[in-house]
């Protein structure tokens, strides 16, 4: 086997659907996993961070199943690894923690081999894994990505984020597994909310692509999920409907929540009413949140540079000191 014996990666969490685009649209957010991967001789792990604490410690670990899904792809046997992970990203909280493990562990592992795999074939397996391409094309190609998966392939049109585009984050204390939050979902709907949605998905795209955030209320509307999915999570219809009155360009549920998410112009003057607004609407709900300003992330996965030499000199603690924002 040729190519290097340790890889180092850092890869953004995510934001998916931004109200209208379900399964569709995703943006890439200023919180991060960091991942070292090496071949060992028996399989180990070194996970740091609160996220860490409930995470598997064995072959049935996320990112080891997906490394060795890599290595089978390319022909290589790769069978022992070391990993060791630290992640600042909220797991279950709809801010892309699945999607994030799953591209940094795709991409260390075919640095690991030697980059054998290009980008398009790493995104399309890590889309067959998801079941949609919004959360892991924001990891993997940083941005704002526009994507249609077709079961087997999935194409995808990455924006540039409007340079005043900014974020607040509202973290509700509990965990919401996505797969709940997709029984909440309809079976049928009218062709009406499906206009609905196509209309408002293609004008936030288009907005964002533009610039026009003058037009990101009106496009963040959504009949789809969002009406079904309130009801698991308390405050949410009261923020969605007033956040835009306290400083908020607009608001969504972040992927399947129960993060809500606000984009707000990095300008707006009220910034600490909005966040007071939606951290207050959730308590009186009988809900406890923290809130995180964030800004969107333009790179995607970055392989970090450095020699194997002088990676063996760096801890991997050592390595992300001083970038954790946790």
């Amino acid at each position: 086997m040729t190519g290097i014996r340790k890889s180092r990666v850092k890869v953004p969490g995510s934001t998916a659907n931004m109200g209208p685009g379900f399964d569709t649209l995703g943006m890439a957010l200023s919180l991060y996993a960091w991942i070292e991967m090496a071949e060992a001789e028996e399989t180990l792990f070194h996970l740091h961070g609160e996220e860490m604490k409930s995470v598997a410690q064995d072959k049935s670990n996320l990112i080891y199943k997906v490394a060795q899904m890599v290595f089978d792809e390319a022909g290589v046997s790769v069978p022992e690894l070391e990993i060791s992970m630290y992640s600042e990203i909220p797991l279950t909280r709809g801010l892309g923690s699945s999607a994030s493990a799953i591209i940094g562990g795709m991409v260390a592992a075919n640095a690991l081999i030697g980059s054998p795999l290009d980008e398009a074939k790493i995104f399309d397996m890590a889309t067959a894994l998801e079941k949609h391409p919004d959360n892991v094309g924001a990891s993997l190609f940083g941005g704002i990505i526009a994507a249609a998966w077709d079961g087997s392939h999935a194409d995808v049109i990455r924006i540039e984020p409007p340079e005043d585009l900014d974020t607040l984050v509202v973290i509700p204390e509990f965990e919401l597994a996505t797969s709940k939050a997709r029984q909440a979902l309809p079976a049928e709907l009218t062709m009406a909310d499906a206009v609905y949605n196509v209309s408002r998905s293609s004008l936030l795209t288009g907005a964002l692509a533009c610039g026009r955030l003058d037009l990101i209320g009106a496009a963040m509307r959504d009949r789809l999920h969002q009406p079904y999915r309130a009801p698991l999570v308390p405050g949410m219809e009261a923020v969605l409907a007033g956040a835009t009155q306290h400083g908020a360009l607009g608001v969504a549920l972040s992927g399947a929540g129960p993060t809500l998410i606000a984009l707000v112009d990095r300008k707006e003057p009220r910034r600490n009413e909005l966040e007071a607004f939606m951290k207050d609407t959730m308590a009186a709900h009988g809900i406890q949140a923290a809130s995180r300003w964030l800004s969107p992330c333009r790179s995607g996965a970055v392989l970090l540079p450095a020699s194997p030499e002088g990676m063996q000199n760096q801890s991997f603690l050592d390595m992300i000191k001083g970038e954790v924002h946790s």
